[in-house]
């Protein structure tokens, strides 16, 4: 599983180690190894979406090829939040890429679903996330479902943007979503 860790909608500042967007990830990457998947978490290069650059799509796209190199036939499951949800949901088209987690994903109407198609889509949006909405991603979800994507959607009650409250129910998302892509790869 590679995880990608959120951002903002332009910035060319280098993603630092201590930043609390890639630390965050870490606790959720330890919520899926639980599940016996080998996890890859991502730094970015810089901090920023970056249109019509999309530096963060360029990284996880590389990320994705480096797993595929490393391990050929594998099949990859790709875990995001915020902006690095939205990266997921962009590279879910790749080769061997089974699913998308996406936790509080930026998601927009004219973001593509095309490549979501029989893919394992898991969405999880905080009701109370004042950064992205949750709004935007139940209709993202109806969109991917149209476009033939396998798609399940929860909503975590009391919970914001961070992630910070509910934290066992964040990590139950992820843990289920791992657990859904290992049964995918055994039946393969």
């Amino acid at each position: 599983m590679l995880v990608l860790h959120g951002g903002r909608p332009v910035s060319r500042a280098p993603v630092r180690a201590a930043h609390f967007a890639y630390r965050r990830m870490f606790p959720l990457a330890r919520a899926a190894h639980r599940s016996d998947t080998a996890v890859w978490v991502l730094r970015n290069r810089v901090r920023g979406w970056n249109e019509p650059a999309l530096d963060a799509v360029g990284d996880g796209r590389r990320a994705v090829e480096l797993i595929r190199t490393a391990h050929p036939g594998s099949r990859i499951a790709l875990l995001g939040h915020s902006m690095g949800g939205r990266v997921a949901l962009r590279l879910a088209g790749e080769a061997d890429v089974i699913g998308v987690c996406a936790l509080a994903p930026w998601t927009t109407e004219q973001d593509p679903v095309s490549q979501l198609n029989g893919r394992i889509v898991r969405i999880a949006h905080g009701d109370r996330d004042l950064t992205t909405s949750p709004q935007s991603s139940a209709v993202y979800a109806l969109r991917a479902r149209r476009a033939g994507a396998i798609v399940s959607r929860q909503v975590i009650r009391g919970s914001g943007h961070a992630m910070l409250r509910h934290v066992r129910e964040w990590n139950e998302q992820v843990a289920a979503f791992a657990g859904d892509c290992a049964a995918v790869r055994s039946s393969r």
